[in-house]
């Protein structure tokens, strides 16, 4: 029977762990999450498979493009942390996709009407009014996103009570009233929520390191004492659970209305 690894060994390992992109791999075997029932990735390729010209925004290191089994002719991904950047180039670049450097809340750095697809896995924002820009006519955004208090088991643990404003931030009905507001037709709004477990104190490190805005700041050093005592706890009672908030949302650019058959004749 093998020995328990003790904490300082599991932190240490974590901590080491590279966190670019967006490969979950490291957590095999330590962590499981339920994924959601409409298999986003296979759906995107779907998408992508039809697409003339496409974009995908904030692709991190590019892993869920990639996935796509065929991708347009022209390819477009947005990406806005430099290590991301190179990873993402390293991985589309081969397959005729180019990745373009620029920051989350900065205009898209293409003309408008360029695109039928737009897509987005889990973007830290969703700027509406340029996702309507670059779309054309008749073109579609295709989008998961993170949902209201997604994981806040694992977040309260460390912060506290969270207002109600941050636990109620990211509904889906909100992104709704959003893409309208900027011309857009939802055609598909969907939301789940999800069991995840956490089976080691290393899981945990790494999952905050990874991503960031789970816990602004965190660092082993400052949560120190509470990641022993969550440590101890699962250790003594099994995997520490939570749940992630997830929906999806496509919406569609309007085609112009026909022109009236009597537009462009003079009277008398």
């Amino acid at each position: 029977m093998s020995t328990p690894r003790t904490f300082e060994d599991l932190v240490a390992e974590a901590e080491a762990a590279s966190v670019d992109g967006w490969d979950f791999s490291w957590f095999d075997g330590r962590a499981t999450e339920e994924r959601p029932s409409w298999g986003y990735a296979r759906a995107m390729g779907e998408r992508l498979a039809r697409a003339r010209a496409a974009l995908d925004i904030q692709t991190g290191g590019g892993e869920v493009l990639d996935s796509a089994p065929k991708l347009p002719a022209l390819t477009a991904a947005t990406e806005g942390w430099p290590p991301n950047v190179a990873k993402a180039s390293a991985l589309l670049h081969p397959r005729g996709a180019v990745v373009v450097a620029a920051a989350e809340d900065a205009p898209l750095p293409f003309a408008d009407g360029v695109f039928d697809l737009v897509t987005s896995r889990h973007p830290v924002a969703t700027y509406w009014d340029e996702i309507a820009r670059v779309l054309s006519p008749g073109g579609t955004y295709f989008s998961q996103q993170v949902g209201p208090a997604s994981v806040f088991e694992l977040v309260e643990y460390f912060t506290g009570p969270q207002p109600a404003a941050v636990r109620d931030a990211r509904d889906p009905q909100a992104a709704r009233r959003a893409a309208e507001a900027a011309g857009l037709d939802v055609v598909d709004l969907r939301s789940e929520r999800l069991r995840i477990e956490f089976r080691d104190i290393g899981a945990v490190v790494h999952f905050l390191r990874k991503v960031i805005w789970m816990v602004p700041g965190f660092t082993v050093d400052a949560y120190r004492p509470r990641l022993r005592a969550l440590h101890e706890r699962i250790e003594a009672e099994g995997p520490f659970v939570a749940h992630s908030s997830r929906f999806l949302i496509e919406a569609s650019k309007p085609l112009p209305a026909p022109a009236s058959p009597l537009s462009g004749r003079s009277s008398g």
